[in-house]
């Protein structure tokens, strides 16, 4: 999926790139399959704001993603490659042999007409759904279980893929995208082949009404600001802060390390990301 760039004709086209969509085969998303998503702002349900930078956005609706995978041994036709606002990666329609209709993730050179299946007996194949435990070492997946019958909840983004590294015992270890090795547990299921829209990372927005569009609300730098207004603020003309990067409220930045030490997943961490 290449990506577009366009003739510098104004300030924001001089580095604006968009996808070509050219892997798209229909416009219209299945009606039966949509949702309502109502926009919080960044506020919660006592309507203070906990999420900075958000609001706005154009409207969007949700579709109804098929993580789970669980129609076993029924083999379904791929009839469109559609967009999905609500995540990088493209979608599939998939219209399975007793008519139903699911949308699951779109993997690499997926095309209209090609069959997908789910279970223990699939191939190893791009799309097909099944159990670690049925696959060789060294498959390249996706949307991957973490407790077995859940849904897939990791490797879900455009471009990225896991590797089965090794079997040992009831647990398969795998490199994720970050580069850490984790284990989950073999009988957990994945869907085979890398995710598609691999060049959606080099997508550059050009200017700050495409990042509105998003939902993505300007910000105002902490060294901008005055003393009582952020821990970076004051100082005589262009000052850094004058101390590490940190959040108004002093929580540092940069480096910190924010993830809980007894958190219960870290004993299956083998090696951590880079």
């Amino acid at each position: 999926m290449p990506v577009r760039s366009f003739r510098p004709t104004t300030p924001s086209n001089r580095y604006k790139t968009v996808s070509s969509f050219k892997e798209i085969t229909r416009k219209e998303p299945e009606s039966s399959l949509l949702r309502p998503i109502k926009k919080s702002g960044g506020r919660n349900n006592t309507g203070r704001m906990t999420s900075r930078h958000r609001g706005g956005g154009h409207k969007r609706r949700y579709r109804l993603i098929d993580f789970k995978r669980n129609k076993f041994d029924v083999p379904g036709r791929i009839d469109s490659i559609e967009y999905d606002p609500n995540r990088s990666a493209r979608i599939a329609l998939v219209i399975y042999a007793d008519g139903e209709k699911r949308y699951i993730l779109a993997p690499v050179d997926l095309a209209v007409g090609q069959t997908v299946v789910s279970g223990e007996n699939a191939e190893i194949r791009n799309g097909n759904h099944l159990p670690m435990a049925k696959m060789p070492l060294g498959t390249l997946i996706h949307n991957v279980e973490l407790l077995p019958g859940k849904g897939g909840q990791i490797v879900r983004s455009a471009g990225t893929v896991a590797q089965l590294m090794a079997k040992e015992g009831t647990w398969a270890q795998l490199r994720l995208p970050s580069g850490e090795i984790r284990r989950v547990p073999l009988n957990c299921t994945a869907t085979v082949g890398q995710i598609g829209n691999t060049e959606h990372e080099n997508i550059k927005l050009g200017k700050a009404g495409r990042a509105r569009w998003l939902g993505r609300r300007s910000h105002t730098r902490g060294v901008a600001m005055n003393p009582v207004d952020h821990p970076m603020g004051g100082g005589e003309g262009k000052s850094s802060g004058g101390r590490h990067p940190t959040s108004p409220w002093g929580q540092l930045a940069k480096g910190y390390k924010t993830r809980k030490k007894n958190k219960k997943s870290n004993a299956h961490i083998i090696k951590r990301r880079k």
